[in-house]
């Protein structure tokens, strides 16, 4: 992926928003791929003509097989208040996901206490409370269904790693794709159909409302859907 291919939805002198594509990393991991924050960085330096390094905050994350909305911020001032307003739950995201079955109710929510194993990098949930586990809470309703697959537009409540992912797939509603979760088969590019759609926020220095939303990929799990876009 080149710079050039970075697909900025909002961008002004505190915040870059962009649509982040299935596969690419936000931060750097153990395997050293290029990642979006390296992309963000160079955007900006080569658009601005600016010399040296690049100040960048990657404000939140999504898995690598998930695309979506990913909000940056350009200076410190504008990161310190961005992850006070994610840590205080003061910004809504809203994703959509392609699963492989109909939920038993077209909507709901979803409450289940989950562990994360790190070492085999998947997230376990259980239906009741226990010590270890981390509460976690979506709201979910059916938009859409074509060919035996179901189009889900889900709020999560709080931000747990693979939440999403774990809790649709307790209700046997697993993401396309979604191997590490029970899909019954990978996709062409690797990619999981879930896609962070919309992210609402308040601007950190103008304190006004801001909603920002990004058309999910071109692939063909999202075709079926597009006149919902």
């Amino acid at each position: 992926m080149g710079v050039k291919e970075l697909d900025v939805l909002f961008e002004d002198n505190h915040v870059l928003v962009v649509n982040k594509p299935a596969g690419l990393l936000v931060h750097g991991d153990e395997t050293g791929d290029i990642t979006l924050a390296d992309l963000a960085k160079e955007y900006i330096k080569k658009k601005y003509n600016k010399p040296g390094n690049v100040f960048i905050g990657v404000v939140h994350r999504l898995d690598r097989p998930v695309s979506g909305v990913v909000l940056m911020a350009k200076t410190s001032k504008a990161l310190t208040r961005l992850n006070e307003l994610f840590r205080s739950k003061k910004t809504q995201k809203t994703y959509w996901a392609v699963v492989q079955n109909k939920p038993q109710q077209e909507q709901g929510t979803l409450i289940h206490w989950l562990v994360k194993d790190s070492s085999k990098n998947v997230t376990k949930a259980f239906a009741r409370e226990n010590n270890s586990g981390l509460r976690s809470e979506l709201h979910y309703k059916l938009l859409s269904a074509s060919n035996g697959k179901y189009l889900l537009e889900v709020n999560p409540i709080t931000g747990r790693p693979h939440q999403i992912r774990v809790q649709l797939a307790s209700m046997k509603c697993v993401i396309l794709g979604d191997l590490k979760y029970g899909a019954a088969q990978p996709l062409p590019d690797k990619s999981i159909a879930l896609h962070a759609r919309q992210l609402q926020f308040e601007h950190p220095t103008l304190k006004t409302p801001v909603t920002v939303n990004a058309p999910p990929p071109d692939a063909p799990v999202w075709q079926p859907f597009r006149s919902l876009i």
